[in-house]
């Protein structure tokens, strides 16, 4: 009864943790749009050239942490010991905030020389007002890590989602305030990244009330233990178990931010380098960061797929099926090639339309139409990766997309001059197949899945070949009766785009369900997968 219990309260926490990542993800992908909007595309390059080298720091400084802290509080208070679950809080809080306070310092004073790394001195600014709030994010991992150990993950989902909701509304109000009362698009930026300051404030004030809520699991609490009780850990011991634990998740989580920070670091420069005029070349850089929200939404799925990858792969992994193994990674993998595929297609397809629809403007479209297809291949590598980390080899997509990265770095030197910010788009695709093909190799190594080009591709391929005409007859059919129609530019190509890309999806699920690419078995792999299916036999779209 209590294993049923204990499991029950697993399960539940994990789609708490999972639907607040969720969330979390969604809004930090589509306010970039309105934030560009208003700060134009100064306002978004200042953003994209700060934000990645403070995420990489966040992650050095508390990546990790919250699972460890959460592991060792776990273990200590399942064998009686109270007061080495404490312990443990407390060394785990001195050492965070010592990392907190020293890489405080370390960006704060030298931000202007990492501003002229970057080649803007005016960076220097943003660079500092980032930095502020790197001695308060290790509280929240505390905070989280220590609730996580007592199995109560609500207060974790709640400060996630708050603290980015903060973070998005004081970015949009203090772009707007900027733009308005100085039009001063570096001022916008710099009140932008700002933002992480009151998010993470708001997140610690979340976590202290859930804290004072109940006493009886928070991090200071001694209700029921004996006073004169003391741990037998060493303070050295505890220091040990803690980077045991988050040092591989601190490297994993550690290669994610640096593709964007490789191109922080060399498309201005690599720009002006070939040439170009510095204040063209920070233009040029926040055009190519438009498509940064368009790919993360597009990836939105794999990461739903991966959060539910780990466990059940795991779980056979434990039971030692090693075919159903083999199955759930076949279909993950199909799934998330039926939807990246034509993602990719459709975003390259209409990438005039959407960037004119979300932006304003064609700037940076030919970049954009490149760097759609990052979708395909980074979805392939989320889900990839999902499936090795449910088989226990955590290091190996870390270690496939550090691979990447460096291809990354290479090709954007050897590109950027020749190609400008269409070799950096190419750079970031080719990156990502890199990593994806390892990770799928790996994927077939480690389970025995079948997963080949001709078995999972072709049929999917002819539907997004017929998608592919309807979107293109759609699209230029559109222009031709609706140009000298509706006045604004704007509008046109949002009515273009919407009409193109419902029509462009229409047609792709129709022509997968006819050729057999989407099956009744992959259906049931969905949520409510049983319900949608038998509405599809009814409506004679799906095969019995």
């Amino acid at each position: 009864m209590a294993q049923e219990k204990a499991s029950v309260q697993f399960v539940k926490g994990a789609a708490i943790l999972g639907a607040a990542g969720l969330v979390s993800k969604l809004l930090g992908a589509v306010y970039r749009i309105p934030y560009q909007n208003i700060a134009g595309d100064i306002g978004l390059y200042v953003y994209m050239q700060v934000y990645p080298l403070y995420t990489t720091l966040l992650i050095l400084a508390t990546a990790g942490f919250p699972i460890a802290i959460s592991k060792i509080v776990s273990e200590r208070i399942a064998v009686g010991d109270a007061a080495g679950a404490r312990k443990a809080f407390r060394v785990a809080s001195i050492t965070l905030v010592i990392l907190g306070l020293f890489f405080f310092a370390l960006l704060y004073g030298g931000a202007g020389l990492i501003a002229r790394f970057m080649g803007d001195e005016h960076l220097t600014q943003p660079l500092r007002a980032v930095a502020w709030s790197l001695p308060l994010v290790p509280m929240v991992a505390i905070l989280r890590g220590y609730f996580q150990g007592h199995q109560n993950m609500m207060p974790t989902g709640v400060s996630q989602v708050m603290e980015q909701l903060v973070r998005v509304i004081f970015i949009l109000i203090a772009a707007f305030w900027a733009m308005n009362a100085y039009q001063d698009a570096y001022l916008a930026g710099t009140g932008a990244v700002f933002a992480a300051f009151p998010g993470a404030v708001t997140a610690v004030l979340v976590l202290l009330w859930y804290w004072k809520k109940d006493k009886q699991t928070g991090p200071l609490s001694v209700a029921g233990e004996d006073q004169s009780s003391r741990s037998g850990w060493s303070n050295r011991q505890v220091i040990r178990s803690l980077l045991y634990y988050a040092l591989p998740i601190c490297l994993g989580a550690l290669v994610l931010p640096l593709v964007p920070l490789v191109d922080s670091l060399t498309v201005v420069n690599m720009l002006q380098w070939s040439g170009m005029h510095e204040d063209g070349a920070k233009l040029l850089k926040g055009a190519f960061d438009r498509s940064q929200p368009l790919i993360q939404f597009g990836t939105f799925f794999a990461t739903s797929l991966s959060l539910a990858l780990v466990p059940a792969i795991s779980e056979a992994v434990a039971q030692r099926q090693q075919r159903v193994i083999a199955g759930r990674s076949e279909v993950a993998i199909r799934l998330t090639f039926l939807l990246g595929l034509p993602a990719s297609f459709g975003l390259a397809l209409l990438a005039e339309p959407i960037n004119v629809m979300l932006y304003g403007d064609d700037k940076g479209t030919q970049a954009l139409a490149i760097q759609s297809f990052t979708i395909l291949f980074a979805t392939l590598s989320i889900a990839s990766a999902g499936i090795l980390q449910g088989l226990g080899r955590v290091m190996r997509p870390a270690r496939n997309l550090f691979i990447g990265v460096m291809v990354k770095l290479v090709l954007n030197l050897a590109l950027v001059p020749l190609w400008g910010i269409s070799g950096a788009a190419a750079a970031t695709v080719l990156a990502y197949f890199v990593a994806m093909g390892l990770n799928v190799l790996a994927v077939r190594k480690y389970t025995g899945a079948r997963i080949g080009l001709k078995r999972i591709a072709w049929r999917p391929f002819l539907s997004v070949l017929a998608m592919a005409v309807v979107v293109l007859v759609v699209e230029w059919g559109m222009l031709f009766l609706l140009e000298g129609v509706v006045g604004s530019n704007r509008i046109l190509y949002t009515i273009v785009g919407l009409v193109a890309v419902a029509a462009g999806g229409a047609v792709y699920l129709v022509a997968l369900l006819k050729t057999g690419g989407l099956t009744q078995a992959d259906i049931r792999f969905l949520p409510k997968g049983e319900r949608i299916a038998s509405l599809l036999v009814r409506l004679k779209l799906l095969r019995k």
